[in-house]
C-alpha cells in the first residue's frame, strides 16, 4: 500500500499552469467554486468600505489589501483568500507574488459547497498561524461573523445579520455599511 503524499507548492505551482484556479489546503490541491455574482459583489463592496482604512495618515497606520491573493503559510498551505489585509504599522512595505507575510486579517466570502472550507480548513490555518482577524461572510444568508484570535483560539465578537450600520475589529475607526455590504 502507498502512503499517501501531501501536495506542496511546487505541485501546486505545476497545477496552475493548467488551471488558475486552484489553492492548496492541508496538502490537497483544491478547485477553487466558479466566480458568482454574489461573491464578486460582497468583494467588491468590502473592498469600497475599506478604502477609509487604506491610507496612512500622520500618526502611521493604513492597510494593504489584495483581493484573490495567494498567502504561503507552510510548504501544505497556500490558499487564496478572497480579501487579506496586512497593518502598515507592521508591513512597512507592499507584499507582492504569493505572499509569505502572515496576515493581520483575512475575510472569506463562503459560497454554496465550499462552506467547511471556509468555516474549518481556513479557519484552522489561520488559527495554527494566529492571524488576529478572520471575517466570514455568507451573502446567501445576508450574515457576517468576526472572529478574533485570543489566547491560541478564536472567539466570535460578532454574528451579524440584517443590520445596516456597525463598527467591527480591527477597523472601529470606520462604520461599514453592512447592507451595502452584503448587497
Amino acid at each position: 500500500m502507498e502512503a499517501y503524499k501531501l501536495n506542496t507548492i511546487d505541485d501546486l505551482e505545476d497545477a496552475l499552469k493548467q488551471d488558475e484556479r486552484l489553492e492548496l489546503i492541508n496538502g490537497e490541491i483544491i478547485k477553487r467554486p466558479m466566480a458568482r455574482f454574489e461573491h464578486g459583489e460582497v468583494q467588491g463592496n468590502l473592498r469600497e468600505e475599506l478604502g477609509g482604512v487604506r491610507r496612512s495618515n500622520s500618526s502611521g497606520g493604513g492597510w494593504w489589501f489584495a483581493t484573490e491573493v495567494s498567502v504561503r503559510y507552510n510548504e501544505h498551505n497556500v490558499p487564496c483568500h478572497d480579501i487579506a489585509g496586512w497593518c502598515k504599522d507592521r508591513v512597512t512595505q507592499k507584499p507582492s507574488g504569493v505572499v509569505e507575510i502572515t496576515p493581520d486579517w483575512v475575510c472569506e466570502i463562503s459560497s454554496p459547497g465550499h462552506v467547511a472550507k471556509d468555516t474549518v480548513s481556513i479557519l484552522n490555518i489561520l488559527l495554527a498561524n494566529k492571524v488576529p482577524y478572520y471575517w466570514i461572510i455568507h451573502p446567501e444568508e445576508k450574515a457576517l461573523t468576526v472572529y478574533k484570535y485570543t489566547e491560541d483560539a478564536y472567539k466570535v465578537i460578532a454574528s451579524i445579520q440584517h443590520q445596516s450600520k456597525v463598527r467591527l475589529e480591527p477597523f472601529t475607526e470606520i462604520e461599514f455599511d453592512l447592507d451595502f455590504v452584503l448587497g
